[in-house]
């Protein structure tokens, strides 16, 4: 799907929680939730926690994720700004 982003023009889109898009100073993870790369779809720790918690996309993880569509130039950013560097 496209959707016109403003900074980035028309471009194919994707979705992250709201919590990667509210200006948090430290980064809060990024954990891809599908392995086909034109499926981009990402969470937090937090999410990913609340995920495993109830044990599906349930009304309350819903509600806790705020699924927000971006375009694929601002996941890339997001993802660029969350993850999280392995322990060496």
């Amino acid at each position: 799907m496209m959707i016109s982003c403003g900074p980035h023009g028309e471009r194919v889109s994707a979705v992250v929680c709201k919590h990667m898009l509210e200006g948090q100073p430290a980064p809060a993870g990024f954990v891809e939730n599908s392995s086909d790369p034109s499926d981009l779809q990402a969470w937090c720790y937090l999410c990913e926690d609340k995920f495993q918690l109830e044990g599906d996309m349930t009304d309350a993880f819903r509600d806790f994720n705020g699924m927000t569509i971006v375009c694929v130039v601002c996941y890339a950013e997001v993802r660029t700004r969350h993850t999280i560097p392995a322990s060496q």
